[in-house]
Formats: C-alpha cells, structure tokens, sequence
C-alpha cells in the first residue's frame, strides 16, 4: 500500500519528501531565517550585548523561525506534522519547565552537599532580562527546533529513532565543543546528558514543546538563579556562587554540565523519558526495515 502510493507520486516529488532530503531543505529555511534575524539586528543598530538587545534579537530570531516553521518546515517530507501545535503548548511547555528548573536544581543541592559549590553573595538582577531571553528562550528555542524539530525528526524517519538519538545527542554535544572551557569530555557528557534528556522528551511526547521547556529553564536556573556557567559561559547570577574541588565534580571552568553530578540526574530523568517512549509504542524502524515490513 506504501510502496503504490509513493510510487504514484511525480519523480520530483518522491524526491522531495525523501526524509534525508527534506531534512536539508528544512535547514535551510532555518538558516535563511536566524541569518535574517541577524541582519536586521545588525543593520538596526541592536547588536551590542545588552538586555533589550538581547531580548530584541531573541524575540526577532524566534518569530522569524516559527513563521518559517509554520509556513514551509512543518510541510515537508512524506508525513508532514506539525511538532509546534498550540494545543500540546501550555502542558507539555509547563512540564518541560517544572522538570528543567527542578533538574537542575537537585544537581546544585547535591553539589552542595558535597562541598563543591558554595553561595557566597546575595543578590542580583542585573543580567535578568538577557539571561531570559538569550540563554533561556532563544537557545531553549532555536536549539531544539534544529536538533530535535529538525534533524532528529528526519533522521528518525530514514534511519529509525535509536540512530537519531544517538546522531542528534551526539552532535548536539560536539557542537559545545568551541565553547569557553570545553573539552572532550565536556562535549562527551553534554552528548550523554542533554541527549537522552531532550531527545527522550521529544520521542515521548511527539512535540518540542515540552524539550523546549526543559531546555530553557535548565538554562535559566544554572545561569541566573545559581550562577553556575552554563556550557562554559560565566554568567552573573541572582545569587554569587563559588564552584570548587574536583573537577569530576564541579565540572571545572566549564561549569556543573561537566560534572558527574549532572551527568547522573540527567541521564538518569533521560532515561526513564526514553523508556516511556518506547513503552507507550512511539519508536519508529529504519526506512527499509519499515518499508519491508509494510510490503
């Protein structure tokens, strides 16, 4: 039935929808999109670091790229979905971020514990607005509209969900590999870490509403509420806090990311995402495997 109904299809358009293909075409609406955002920001004036700069760019980029989405990217390829749709929003959205924050959160507790991270100042809001919409929205957003809404959905589609998550997870976390402080093995436990946990939710729920939530505040909490780096970059944050000790436990320069701490709750909650996932039946075949098994 599969194979007939493709087959009926134009050359140009089995072509077009081929998810390999698609995946392409979708980066390149995204790119086309953030690299507009980046020119009118430019040309506008609004490029230098500050807050409402920050968040103009932020608001800017993010527009831009849902629209793109919602026009063109969501249609693409042989079984066009739309992984942005209002209805699964305020839930998934509100989830993400409960589970995010509250990550997080228990990482620094734990780190506390054992006496690698240390609050020593009180309090401010100074990089409130440009850690909320440039580390928290605009990275939450844009990152996992590429990773997950884009590459992980095609490559899931030609090569099955376990190649896609350890494709996306992987390059997800080599892709931090510039970053301030990085190393190998910082990339390492970004790929483990970040890569079960925003891929597994993404797999469960079948929307980047709540990966993105999940992302964001994650983010939000390392960087402002705990001022821990976050992904090597040193943020100043609501409170002022000192990580110390050993780096397999602090995460060094780069930040608790780097640590076994984050290492373990993350992929621990990853884990038990994916295994829901798999659970509930939404694990796709390869192509051909599926393909043989239709015919």
């Amino acid at each position: 039935m599969i194979d007939a109904e493709q087959s009926s299809r134009p050359v140009w358009r089995r072509i077009a929808d081929f998810p390999l293909v698609a995946m392409f075409v979708a980066i390149l609406l995204y790119a086309a999109a953030s690299t507009l955002a980046s020119i009118i920001t430019f040309r506008t004036g609004l490029q230098a670091p500050d807050g409402i700069s920050t968040a103009v760019h932020a608001a800017l980029a993010v527009g831009l790229t849902l629209l793109v989405y919602k026009i063109a990217i969501r249609h693409l390829g042989e079984h066009p979905r739309d992984d942005l749709a209002v209805r699964a929003a305020a839930k998934d959205l509100s989830l993400g971020l409960l589970a995010g924050a509250g990550l997080f959160s228990a990482t620094v507790a734990i780190a506390a514990m054992l006496g690698v991270y240390r609050v020593v100042g009180c309090c401010s809001t100074a990089e409130l607005v440009k850690d909320l919409f440039g580390t928290a929205i605009f990275a939450g957003f844009m990152e996992e509209l590429l990773f997950r809404g884009i590459l992980f959905r095609w490559m899931e589609e030609f090569a099955g969900s376990w190649a896609a998550l350890l494709i996306t997870s992987a390059l997800f976390g080599f892709g931090h590999i510039f970053n301030p402080n990085a190393t190998w093995f910082t990339s390492l436990a970004i790929s483990v870490e970040a890569g079960l946990l925003l891929g597994g939710a993404y797999m469960l729920t079948r929307s980047l509403w709540m990966p993105i939530g999940l992302h964001a505040a994650w983010n939000f909490t390392q960087g402002f509420v705990f001022d821990v780096p976050v992904s090597g970059h040193e943020k100043e944050g609501f409170v002022t806090a000192n990580l110390s000790g050993p780096a397999i436990l602090s995460g060094g320069a780069f930040g608790l990311e780097a640590s076994i701490i984050a290492l373990a709750t993350a992929s621990v909650f990853g884990c038990w995402l994916v295994w829901l996932a798999v659970k509930r039946g939404n694990t796709l075949q390869p192509r051909w495997v599926a393909r043989r098994i239709a015919a």
